[in-house]
């Protein structure tokens, strides 16, 4: 799903390339739907559910025993062991594929991932793009990563080892506010301009743009 159109690319890239002109850090900035699948989150959801549906079934099972007789018809019935364990099975059966399959509703899959394994999926994920996009892949090492990750409502901002060692990570935050601030409201391009200007000025103090600096990593946004 592509987040922003051809104008929102180009006002991010604009700002990159407004705000590496006063520094020799490099700002990538990427985009992304999703930071992970979530598969088995989902799972453990829906193994949940069926193991509470059976456990209910075995602490009260005539209700459900009731509400199956009158289905086939109302006459009483004696079950046997065997029809009980396959009624559970069954039950627990059900329930794993019903809860698996109102998941398939995209808000309703994310609003059941709690929140720090999202923060904590947006963190890894964002890793692995600095990792093939900026890390050690600048001269002086000067390498910056915003990442946004719209579905989880998370964002990261990654640094090069040179970057790191002269910016407290807790510098970033004020680039990540202004960033939030505009895509709460549901600008998101106008959000990413935000922080990489913040960024940039942040990066104009600690590595100035000297003479000879050349534009090292691509200005354009990434979106995945």
């Amino acid at each position: 799903m592509a987040w922003l159109d051809e104008a929102g690319h180009r006002l991010v890239s604009e700002a990159v390339t407004e705000a590496e002109s006063a520094t020799a850090g490099e700002i990538v900035t990427v985009l992304a739907d999703r930071s992970d699948g979530y598969t088995d989150v989902a799972l453990l959801w829906a193994a949940g559910a069926a193991f509470t549906m059976m456990s209910i079934f075995a602490a009260f099972p005539l209700p459900f025993l009731e509400l199956w007789d009158r289905l086939i018809g109302g006459w009483g019935h004696e079950w046997t062991t065997g029809e009980l364990a396959s009624m559970v099975i069954g039950l627990g059966l059900l329930t794993f594929l019903v809860v698996m399959l109102v998941q398939q509703w995209q808000p309703l899959k994310f609003a059941l991932v709690p929140g720090p394994t999202r923060t904590a999926r947006v963190h890894d994920q964002a890793v692995r793009q600095f990792k093939v996009g900026a890390q050690a892949r600048t001269t002086g090492h000067t390498g910056v990563l915003i990442y946004l990750s719209m579905r989880e409502h998370r964002a990261e901002i990654v640094a090069d080892e040179s970057i790191a060692a002269k910016v407290p990570a807790e510098v970033w935050g004020e680039a990540m506010g202004d960033m939030l601030s505009h895509i709460r409201k549901g600008h998101v391009a106008e959000g990413l301009a935000a922080g990489i200007r913040d960024v940039g000025f942040v990066l104009s103090q600690h590595f100035p743009r000297g003479s000879e600096d050349v534009n090292e990593l691509p200005d354009r946004l990434i979106e995945v």
